[in-house]
């Protein structure tokens, strides 16, 4: 239904998209995710041709709509979108906000347009607010009208540009149920959205959008359960990284901790986690590491610390390196410190000669 080719978008200081491609099949619900700046938004903008590509093709069914002189509003007749503010004309009422592109753009009779107007409306639970104007509508309601405005227009694809944002939390929910039904209907349809639950549940392939361009595909349980690339993984587990390196055997341990529990503090880490991470420290970095430091110490020895924190999991992986010295986690004279770290820890695997990654959770005490 919707093929896009080489699209890039520059603005005078960024540019964020370099180089998409992408293929929308008839049925298809996409969760378009990535972080801030990544051209979630200016995508469906271009797609809508509210803004112009730099360049790159976008065909809807099978016509190049970034032509030189392509009709928008045969565009429009195929392509309805949803904005994040609902963009409602105040000076109308719902039923008028809900009719007037079916009626000027799609020509429709209004009589037909009025009675398909007020099943959608009905079909959203609204009806009873068709004669009323946007000022004294909720959030969720005024949301509600723009969907169904957009499906007055019997699009063939239906644009949502964050279309929660901008609501009090209470009144997400009858949004999402709306955009759900549509979904369950058939509609195809393509959703910008920081809800990373309502996105997975609703979408049937998900695009998450980095380094300008389409970074990593597929679907829901691929993406938020599996996903195969570091800032996809990075993104989808909000992981945020502490790192330190001990290149001395009199390393000052105590500032270290008062780093670690700023870092925990900024990012939430679980209490039970945070413990755990420190008794790992202890008993990995000054328990066995830097008892071998003070022995086998040149100068180009290091140790080298990074602790991934996973927020939606509320799990750690402590990843620790050690360059130019050697030991034996088997030896009997670390069996303590050995029995410790595996009584704090859900995993404990030797990826090399030289590394150790540990995995602490809340799960296990």
């Amino acid at each position: 239904m919707i093929e896009i080719r080489h699209l890039k978008k520059q603005y005078e200081n960024v540019t964020p998209i370099e180089d998409l491609n992408v293929t929308v099949n008839k049925g298809d619900v996409i969760s378009i995710i990535g972080p801030s700046g990544t051209g979630k938004s200016t995508l469906l903008r271009m797609i809508n041709m509210l803004e112009s590509p730099t360049s790159g093709q976008i065909l809807v069914d099978g016509e190049d709509v970034t032509a030189p002189g392509y009709p928008l509003e045969k565009l429009r007749e195929k392509v309805g979108m949803v904005f994040q503010s609902f963009n409602l004309f105040n000076n109308m009422t719902v039923i008028e906000n809900v009719c007037v592109g079916a009626i000027t753009i799609k020509k429709m009779d209004p009589k037909e347009a009025f009675d398909r107007g007020m099943e959608l409306l009905d079909s959203v639970g609204l009806s009873a607010f068709a004669f009323a104007y946007p000022k004294s509508l909720s959030g969720g309601q005024k949301q509600r009208v723009a969907i169904v405005r957009s499906v007055a227009m019997n699009p063939e694809v239906i644009l949502f540009d964050e279309p929660t944002s901008a609501l009090d939390p209470t009144m997400v929910g009858e949004v999402h149920a709306v955009i759900k039904s549509l979904a369950e209907q058939g509609h195809t349809m393509m959703l910008v959205t920081h809800d990373m639950s309502f996105a997975e549940k609703v979408a049937n392939r998900v695009f998450f959008l980095a380094d300008g361009g389409l970074y990593e595909e597929g679907t829901p349980e691929e993406i938020f359960h599996n996903p195969q690339r570091e800032k996809t993984k990075a993104f989808i587990l909000r992981l945020r990284d502490f790192h330190m390196e001990i290149d001395t055997p009199q390393y000052d341990f105590l500032t270290m901790y008062t780093q670690f529990d700023m870092f925990a503090l900024k990012n939430a880490v679980a209490g039970e986690v945070s413990q755990k991470i420190k008794a790992i420290l202890e008993e990995l970095c000054f328990g066995i590491l830097i008892k071998k430091l003070k022995t086998d110490f040149a100068e180009r020895t290091r140790i080298i610390i990074d602790v991934s924190y996973s927020e939606t999991n509320k799990t750690a992986v402590i990843t620790a390196q050690w360059r130019h010295i050697t030991f034996d986690f088997d030896d009997p004279e670390i069996m303590i410190q050995r029995a410790l770290i595996r009584h704090y820890s859900d995993n404990v695997e030797f990826t090399a000669d030289n590394e150790v990654k540990i995995t602490v959770s809340e799960k296990k005490n």
